[in-house]
């Protein structure tokens, strides 16, 4: 989900390591410990918790968080509470980032200061205002100024405890701040009810004040925005505004974005919070239609090898090339391209597919997307069963605890790996087809190249299947959503053991108990040393490496996509029931989307995958609720809210992929709900009426589809532009070459050149290409300031960001942060 903007879309996404925090103040009781967890927020809204670290000070979290955010945003956050069993969790203090301040700590481990956290910094939000100062004549004959002050819209105030009732209090306010204007004879306070944020809309009401000329330059006009709370604790403040008269100069609405107040407290030093430890990498990527990339093709082999070669790490040029190449249905003969050259290379077969080469980062780009529900459907119930169980199985001598038995432990590790052993080797039929493709070209490019080694087919797609794909999994479950968070020190050691004795298995190599370091688990490993465990890994690799392999017979097993608590409102199933929001436990497999009231219950209501016609968002005025979708089905909608924007998004696109293939999805939906006799967005009264609007295309079922091909093609471009001095490099490489044939400078050896001149040509296109398309972007950006105004919707009043864009305006962009 992109934000729109005139003529390109723009993707923001962030990835956020959290790592520890250092120094909490002490607990004021007995204990002096805390119970912490850290959340992260997108201005005010969660978007991701951490799990709760009990009794320390300085938690170590440990955590990785990635989203697409769909929306925009003026602060990254981080906030770190602790929780408390019978009160309301206590915040401690917060980390808050700019958004223009981002890219200073990009992908690079950061100390933060933890701030006070209070009520009248926490704000967000915009107010669009109109102010019209005129000039008034007395009966008197005494020349005064009148000031009309009107509310047209507030957009994103935060939702307090589910919702928002705002309204707003008006001030004139003198030289001494919150003190009215000497002569103000108009009200100096006047309330009046502030549109609902859910809907934004103009009213009439005014507040006005008279005031004598010499007043003029003294005064200023305060707005604050508070939410109505029936809580004996009174009323939340949301932000405010101030406005000097002297700077008024016409009276067109401005749009201002909300400040938080400065009460003149004072807040606690720099350290006496602690501290956090966080690595933000955030991505903005400008994205142009389709159009503006005709004059080069990345997806060529020769332009992708070079990316390849240019980009400091490989890892850089994989994620957009495998993307891409997905996306155009090529990535097969892609990477069988570039694996055959590198197996060309090398020389001892025992080396094979073993460096970070842009081969290998390709194909452990292509099995995360593409593998990630067959690993899902491999390992998770048995990840489950061993970290529910709980049982010892450390083997080293040295890390026994006292009363524990190493023959005893030795058995409980030797049942995990075994089990763990059995649903791998035994879930060939379900590895998906593209992978299958790629391990045939592999096994195939490696066998031609190393013929008298018999082995050599195995070891090729081995490195990858076991040693790149499942082995890391089991380390590491929670960085594949195997398990919600990391799991418990006892946990982590016993996956430690099983992932390495499945790595050795999964191997082959002929000397299997010399690979372990540790001799406690070469002994360990005596067990596995039968020829069954051999034959039943060789079993598997024939499978998954046989092109065009299919089994018809195969009956497809429910598999879980998605699960999580929600908000539903009642469909009104039953002819005089009450059609009110209750919160439900929703879960989503293959085969049907259902909700209960708990984890674990019976459904209360499912709907066949099949059913599911169209999932849209829906508009926030239907019923005054953010983050909502529509589930649509033949005879009814099922309306859902999500807990925050960037769930909303998860729950929609996976819905949408899932049902994709569904023959009578709809073409048109209808974005706001049915109420009172009619159709909100259109007004039709039959509900039965067709939409209104177009649905938003799905996404295609086949995973070669699922991804925007234009923001692929920007990242590479992105990564071209980047890294132009290494591109004029490598063309001054190819000219050495084609002219020189001695020994090769040390600064042109870096590169992998087979063909100079062609490689020129190409090199010389990109470079052209990239040029062009800088010009788009610089062109954009002049017609984009052009049109730009202060006080706008898109800069308002108080954007600190507009100074930074105005200095920028003239300079040739980046087009990804």
């Amino acid at each position: 989900m992109a934000v729109e903007e005139e003529g390109l879309r723009v993707f923001q996404s962030v990835k956020i390591k959290i790592g520890e925090a250092k120094n909490l103040p002490t607990y004021p009781g007995p204990n002096k410990m805390r119970d912490c967890y850290c959340t992260v927020n997108l201005d005010q809204e969660e978007v991701f918790r951490t799990k709760v670290v009990e009794k320390s000070l300085c938690p170590f979290y440990g955590e990785d968080f990635y989203c697409e955010i769909p929306r925009s945003f003026r602060h990254l956050s981080f906030y770190i509470f602790d929780r408390d069993v019978f009160r309301r969790d206590s915040i401690i203090g917060k980390v808050a980032i700019q958004k223009e301040d981002l890219q200073k700590y990009h992908n690079r481990d950061t100390w933060f200061q933890l701030q006070h956290v209070d009520a009248d910094s926490e704000v967000q939000g915009k107010v669009h205002l109109e102010l019209r100062l005129s000039e008034v004549i007395t009966d008197s004959g005494v020349v005064c100024h009148k000031l009309a002050t009107r509310i047209l819209e507030c957009q994103g105030l935060p939702i307090v405890n589910g919702q928002c009732d705002p309204y707003a209090t008006v001030t004139l306010a003198g030289p001494c701040r919150s003190e009215p204007a000497a002569r103000g004879s108009g009200r100096p306070d006047a309330r009046s009810p502030c549109p609902q944020v859910t809907r934004p809309c103009s009213y009439s009401r005014k507040s006005h004040f008279d005031f004598e000329d010499e007043d003029v330059d003294k005064l200023e006009i305060r707005v604050d925005l508070w939410n109505a709370s029936n809580l004996k604790f009174g009323d939340e403040f949301l932000g405010e505004l101030r406005v000097p008269l002297k700077v008024l100069r016409q009276s067109s609405p401005m749009k201002y974005f909300l400040q938080p107040r400065d009460n003149g407290s004072k807040s606690l030093k720099p350290g006496d919070l602690g501290s956090l430890r966080l690595n933000v990498v955030y991505t903005e990527d400008h994205v142009f239609s389709s159009d503006y990339y005709t004059d080069v093709e990345p997806v060529s082999a020769s332009a992708a090898h070079i990316l390849g070669e240019v980009c400091r790490e490989k890892q850089e040029a994989a994620i957009p090339l495998v993307r891409l190449f997905l996306h155009y249905g090529r990535v097969v003969p892609f990477i069988s391209a570039i694996a055959s050259a590198e197996v060309r290379r090398t020389q001892d077969p025992n080396t094979i597919f073993r460096g970070n080469s842009l081969t290998s980062k390709c194909i452990d780009e292509t099995m995360k997307l593409a593998g990630m529900q067959y690993l899902h459907v491999t390992l998770k119930p048995t990840i489950e069963e061993i970290c529910q169980s709980h049982k010892s199985c450390e083997i080293d001598p040295v890390r026994l605890k006292d009363g524990e038995s190493l023959e005893s432990n030795m058995e409980n590790l030797r049942q995990f790996v075994d089990r763990v052993f059995s649903v791998i080797t035994k879930s060939g039929v379900s590895c998906p087809t593209v992978m299958c493709d790629i391990f045939f070209s592999l096994r195939e490019a490696a066998a031609k190249r190393f013929q008298d080694d018999l082995d050599v087919r195995y070891t090729a797609v081995s490195s990858f299947i076991f040693l790149r794909f499942f082995a890391p999994a089991i380390l590491s479950p929670n960085l594949f959503q195997l398990t919600p968070h990391h799991t418990d020190p006892q946990t982590s050691r016993t996956l430690t053991l099983v992932s390495k004795t499945i790595q050795t298995l999964g191997s082959l190599s002929k000397s299997k108990s010399a690979s372990f370091k540790e001799s406690y688990m070469a002994a360990f490993y005596e067990f596995f040393n039968e020829q069954k465990y051999a034959d039943a890994v060789k079993n598997f690799l024939d499978l998954i490496s046989s092109s065009g392999r299919r089994d018809p017979k195969s009956v497809q097993q429910p598999i879980l996509l998605k699960e999580g608590f929600m908000i539903k409102r009642a469909q009104g199933r039953k002819r005089f029931g009450m059609k009110n929001f209750k919160k439900r436990w929703f879960r989503l497999t293959n085969h049907e989307f259902t909700y209960q009231k708990s984890k674990g219950d019976p459904p209360l209501y499912s709907i066949p995958i099949e059913n599911i016609l169209a999932v849209e968002p829906l508009e926030e005025e239907s019923f005054k609720m953010k983050n909502m979708f529509q589930v649509i089905q033949p005879e009814r909608a099922l309306y859902i809210q999500a807990n925050n924007c960037v769930e909303a998004k998860a729950w929609i696109d996976i819905l949408t992929k899932v049902s994709q293939c569904n023959q009578k999805r709809l073409a048109v939906y209808h974005p706001s709900a049915y109420l009172n006799g009619h159709w909100l967005c259109c007004r039709a009264s039959s509900d039965t009426a067709a939409g209104c609007s177009p649905c938003t295309g799905g996404l295609p079922a086949n995973i070669q589809l699922d991804i925007d091909g234009d923001r692929e093609t920007e990242r590479i471009y992105s990564l071209f532009s980047s890294y132009m001095s290494k591109l004029e490099k490598m063309q001054e490489a190819c000219g050495s070459r084609s002219v020189y044939d001695g020994p090769e400078q040390e600064e042109y050896s870096t590169f992998i050149i087979d063909d100079p001149q062609e490689t020129y040509k190409t090199l010389k296109q990109v470079v052209a290409g990239v040029g062009a398309l800088e010009q788009e972007h610089a062109q954009y950006k002049r017609d984009k300031f052009r049109r730009t105004k202060y006080g706008s919707q898109e800069h308002p009043i108080g954007d600190k960001s507009f100074q930074s864009y105005i200095r920028q305006q003239s300079e040739t962009p980046a087009h990804s942060m």
